[in-house]
């Protein structure tokens, strides 16, 4: 059976929910060949086989994004130099420079401050019958934390939410001219805030131990201020919509499963399980992307050098080779070996960050919320890559 799946052409209905297509391609065509050329995998094993395998998958988006968006453009530079898309050794090394400052010690003084910005964000909605839970809250939360990790002044952060979506919008399939333009655009803007903050930070450095940029201009690796500006830039990306979409896509859930919420409230204890499980179910991620850099075999297909390989990670998320029942929602759900924060050296390096946030937002809107209701459709974002929403409408129920 051939399944009908063109990442450059989906239907609407798609985005709305993409597992029944990635259920018929995990059963019939767990690997794709896509109309433009490349391939699509669905199978979780072949996901992590790809991850893992760097010398015949490479995540150097140089081909890719030049023809995509031009070799002069912004775009291309941001991409091309963040590590996310780069192979080793310069992906090792920007990798072990910025780790260290996201791993649970480094980040542990965060906590308390993120506590607290989620009280007044609790409080604000407090006084109010209803809230937008993304505008509201999961969307005010990864910009302050990757704020307070650059130490960007209170009063210079209000473009950074923006910026972001404008830069994560032209990594869609699909790129209009409106988003292309709209990426340039706020990337030109973050460019030349950032270049005069490092500037600063190079005159006045700040407390290292709580200060990322500071720590980055300082490392035994030290980068380029090239190097160091994209990867502020990645970093703010890397922490903000797939984090916003987390905690949104955890309180759409909960909120569709109140017997699983219940669970949670019963044995705060599955939190961390639940939030697990949400990475699973909803990932943020949905999509990543490798070339064969030889020829090679994948679940039994023959994949030839310079072939793109797009890596359905809602599609593997769902695999029931792996996951029983892999379309129930499982607040304690054990083991979970999803790939939401892939695997293999490219691993998300803001994992640990994401749950930090998720965990403390959600632990305070469930204690001071547990009744919390929909009220009116949610709207979801018309992206295949990212998923998340919009617009969130929740009525506040204390409890």
């Amino acid at each position: 059976m051939s399944v009908a799946f063109d990442l450059a052409c989906l239907p609407d209905s798609f985005y709305d929910d993409p597992y029944p297509t990635y259920r018929l391609l995990r059963e019939h065509e767990p690997v794709k060949r896509l109309p433009g050329g490349g391939v699509f995998l669905s199978h979780h094993a072949d996901l992590a086989r790809v991850y893992h395998d760097t010398a015949t998958f490479s995540s150097d988006k140089r081909r890719e994004f030049g023809t995509k968006y031009g070799a002069t453009s912004r775009l291309f530079r941001h991409h091309t130099t963040s590590l996310v898309f780069n192979d080793a050794p310069y992906h090792a090394r920007v990798r072990r420079t910025i780790l260290g400052a996201l791993i649970p010690r480094a980040l542990a003084p965060l906590g308390p401050k993120l506590a607290a910005l989620v009280d007044r964000l609790l409080d604000d909605a407090s006084e109010r019958q209803t809230i937008d839970g993304i505008a509201d809250f999961a969307a005010a939360i990864p910009v302050e934390v990757i704020g307070d990790l650059l130490l960007v002044p209170d009063a210079d952060r209000a473009p950074l939410r923006n910026w972001s979506l404008a830069i994560l919008g032209a990594l869609e399939p699909v790129l209009s001219s409106e988003a292309f333009a709209q990426g340039e655009r706020a990337l030109a803007e973050f460019h030349a805030y950032l270049r005069g903050l490092i500037a600063e930070r190079r005159m006045r450095p700040g407390d290292s131990a709580r200060d990322v940029l500071t720590r980055l201009i300082a490392s035994e690796e030290p980068l380029s201020d090239d190097e160091l500006v994209e990867n502020c830039v990645f970093l703010l990306n890397a922490g903000h919509e797939t984090t916003t979409n987390l905690i949104g896509n955890a309180l759409e859930l909960f909120a569709r499963f109140p017997d699983e919420r219940r669970r949670v409230l019963d044995d705060p204890a599955l939190l961390r399980s639940a939030i697990e499980e949400v990475l699973r179910y909803e990932s943020s991620n949905q999509l990543g992307n490798r070339l064969a850099v030889r020829d090679c075999e994948v679940g039994g297909v023959e994949i030839a050098e310079g072939t793109f390989v797009t890596l359905g990670i809602g599609a593997a998320n769902r695999d029931a080779a792996v996951f029983e029942g892999p379309d129930r929602f499982d607040a304690a759900r054990r083991p979970n070996p999803h790939l939401a924060f892939a695997a293999g050296p490219h691993q998300c390096a803001g994992m640990n960050l994401a749950r930090m946030e998720a965990t403390i937002a959600l632990e305070g809107f469930l204690k001071r919320f547990p009744d919390y209701a929909l009220v009116g459709p949610p709207l979801r974002a018309r992206r295949a890559r990212f998923r998340g929403f919009t617009t969130l409408p929740i009525a506040i129920r204390s409890g």
